[in-house]
């Protein structure tokens, strides 16, 4: 193991990576060398001895000399900042902040002795600055003016707590948490689209008094079959999924000639006919009849004002758009892994890639109103939640990260660390770990580039939405990277700024109006919690979670408040299945128990018999009752004396749903994130039958009645 005051040691702590760390027992863990070598060598430091350890420490610390400011700076507003800036030494150096609306302010210098450094033959001098407390808000520029340069670096100033959107205030609120693919009506594709997006906020909104639709991620897959089913596992999270756009609702739709109009319509009642019978979601047979249905509506001319929104959205969205579009081009004529292209393509911006997209412009042009039409058929939904009285609307959900083969890492392979994947470590649900497949982004590299990528990600997600849902944030603090080769178990945490993401989060948010919630359940540092608690991110809390360290549920009164609370989550049954004990089950039959079956259902009943009992106490259940849509009632007026300032129905709850949606620990051995919306009799629920559903009208009162009603 790396010890303290080792060359490598003091490495990984320079580059936040953990020697060590307490794992879900509360037992220290070690890291092995092998383990900070590897993750180095993803950072691109060689430090595989002792003396190219110690070589690479000595220029990582002469690195920050070198510059005269740093590459970034995010100050949060009300709070000190001071700046560090490396000049010849006896050089003079003013700076100077230039605000975003070309403000100038001045920035006193501080007296700071510290001795030159002899650096490259050069003595360099350091000075230092405290940047005023009270900058305004927003996207500025530090200048350092030298006697022979001028020298700019980005200053963020983000607002110290992100405020809780206008319409909604201090108040509390409830939503539904929907699977968009598994909600459809009679006239859907196969799966939800946007059109039964906008038709259920007219439900959820207006009819049962809900504020907000927490969604599954809409972020872009694949073009072409075969498709990754689980919505958190994009190929790139600044764009949309096309498989939701509604044919039908594009304007250009109403102007087809009647023979392609009809072409359309043969092609949706040939997938309707292949679908037949078919109890699972098949993206593999949507995506291509879909594709087929918006080429011909592609092919159609669009009036001026049209084209000049299309182009205002290109340039909104600049060249990361037309890389993804390329990508899509490339990827359908050679499958979805780039790694696997011819190598001449494999650039993102090379001579080669160029030229051949250049032959293939049409289908660039195509991935690139696809996410036009995409774009504008989100922002109409949210608008419609909003005209149905809901005061915030969509919340969209953030996946961790994107996966070796994805768009993301073909458009800009410089951000992220080759030689690794992220997981998670041991911890109650997985003794073995996890390794999930996704790569990440280099810390050292999103400070470079002023996380803009992140910035830009961020954006787009809350454009069209009034909250949004950071899935697994404690990425935003430390992920946990396992080494190609090596187990799960093998790996580490690697530290992010957090302070410089959660700072461009909540300026993001303060400007979008949008409120912000992570998804922090797990294995998290207890001051993690604290933190965004502090910054007005609100936490996530579940029913079946909320234990005292015995095993006895917390009464609901002792819950924190800045959370948004649920019965359940995606990750597990619908609560008609988990009080049927069905997770017992099929963790059985796909081999996922740590127990005997015995044994984990002897200790789910013990589970279940413990709330129950709390329910009963408190008078919202008899105590013969066993029915278990009262009992799903039961936990939801519980839920409503939390002082959770969010609350979270599931919509399988409401409509008594049993099937899982994602079983965690499998990926083909369960059909996950395929399952469509069904009631309690096992029937799909449509969104005509769904509207009129007296199951989910009884759900829905005893929320309602809870919130203070809208005016």
């Amino acid at each position: 193991m790396a010890e303290p005051g080792t060359h490598l040691f003091q490495l990984a702590q320079e580059f936040g990576i953990a020697t060590e760390f307490w794992d879900w027992k509360g037992q220290r863990i070690v890291t092995s060398d092998a383990t900070i070598v590897a993750i180095l060598a993803a950072m691109g430091i060689n430090a595989a001895d002792d003396e190219l350890a110690e070589n690479a420490l000595e220029e990582h610390k002469n690195a920050a000399w070198l510059r005269t400011l740093p590459p970034c700076i995010v100050q949060t507003q009300g709070h000190g900042w001071r700046v560090y800036v490396h000049v010849p030494h006896g050089s003079w150096v003013y700076l100077t902040v230039i605000t975003e609306d070309n403000n100038y302010v001045q920035v006193p210098q501080v007296d700071h002795s510290v001795p030159p450094r002899w650096i490259n033959g050069a003595l360099v001098g350091e000075a230092a600055f405290d940047l005023p407390e009270h900058l305004p808000l927003g996207y500025h520029r530090l200048q350092a003016t030298l006697e022979n340069k001028v020298v700019e670096t980005p200053l963020v100033v983000s607002p110290a707590w992100i405020e809780r959107p206008r319409k909604l205030g201090n108040n509390r609120a409830w939503g539904f948490a929907v699977q968009l693919y598994s909600v459809m009506s009679d006239e859907s594709w196969g799966l939800g689209d946007m059109s039964d997006l906008r038709d259920f906020n007219v439900w959820a909104g207006g009819e049962m008094c809900a504020d907000y639709v927490l969604i599954n991620p809409l972020e872009a897959g694949a073009p072409t079959p075969p498709l990754e089913p689980s919505p958190y596992l994009p190929t790139s999270r600044r764009f949309l999924n096309p498989i939701y756009i509604k044919p039908e609702d594009i304007y250009e739709y109403a102007e087809l000639a009647d023979k392609d109009r009809i072409q359309i319509e043969a092609i949706k009642k040939s997938l309707h006919e292949e679908l037949a019978g078919d109890d699972l979601i098949e993206r593999d047979l949507v995506m291509p009849a879909k594709m087929a249905a918006l080429k011909i509506i592609f092919a159609v001319k669009r009036r001026a004002a049209r084209e000049l929104a299309l182009q205002n959205f290109m340039n909104r969205e600049g060249k990361e758009l037309v890389r993804f579009a390329r990508w899509c081009v490339i990827a359908s004529q050679y499958g979805v892994d780039w790694r696997e292209w011819p190598e001449d393509l494999q650039a993102v911006d090379s001579d080669e890639v160029a030229a051949h997209c250049a032959k293939y412009q049409d289908e660039v042009d195509f991935y690139i109103w696809l996410q036009w039409i995409a774009d504008g058929q989100l922002r109409e939904a949210q608008s419609v939640a909003s005209d149905a009285g809901m005061r915030l609307g969509l919340m969209a959900d953030l996946p961790v990260g994107v996966g070796l083969k994805s768009a993301e890492y073909w458009s800009a392979p410089s951000i992220f660390a080759t030689g690794v994947t992220t997981g998670a470590p041991p911890d109650f649900y997985n003794a073995k770990g996890q390794e999930w497949g996704q790569i990440p982004w280099r810390p050292d590299r999103l400070e470079e580039l002023a996380y803009e990528p992140f910035k830009l990600m961020i954006r787009n997600l809350m454009r069209n939405s009034g909250g949004v849902r950071i899935d697994h944030i404690m990425g935003l603090f430390r992920l946990w990277w396992v080494p190609t080769g090596m187990l799960p178990t093998q790996g580490t945490y690697v530290r992010y700024n957090h302070e410089a993401m959660v700072g461009i989060l909540a300026l993001e948010a303060h400007r979008a109006g949008c409120l912000v919630v992570g998804e922090d359940l797990g294995v998290v540092e207890p001051w993690v919690r604290e933190y965004l608690a502090g910054r007005g991110i609100l936490g996530t809390s579940v029913v079946w979670f909320e234990n005292w360290d015995d095993g006895t549920p917390k009464a609901a009164e002792q819950w924190r408040e800045a959370c948004m609370a649920s019965v359940t989550t995606h990750d597990m049954p619908p609560t008609e299945g988990y009080l049927a004990l069905e997770h017992v089950y099929l963790g059985h039959e796909l081999n996922l128990l740590t127990g005997s079956l015995d044994d984990e259902l002897e200790s789910a009943k013990e589970e279940q018999s413990r709330l129950l009992r709390v329910l009963r106490e408190r008078g919202f259940l008899s105590p013969d009752e066993t029915d278990r849509e009262e009992i799903i009632l039961a936990l939801h007026r519980y839920l409503t004396l939390t002082p959770a300032k969010l609350l979270t129905v599931g919509l399988t709850d409401a409509v008594g749903d049993r099937r899982t949606q994602n079983q965690p620990g499998t990926y083909r051995e369960y059909p996950n994130w395929q399952q469509p919306l069904s009631n309690a009799a096992g029937e799909q629920e449509f969104l005509e039958t769904l509207f009129t559903d007296e199951r989910a009208k009884r759900l829905a009162s005893v929320m309602h009645e809870a919130i203070p009603k809208r005016p």
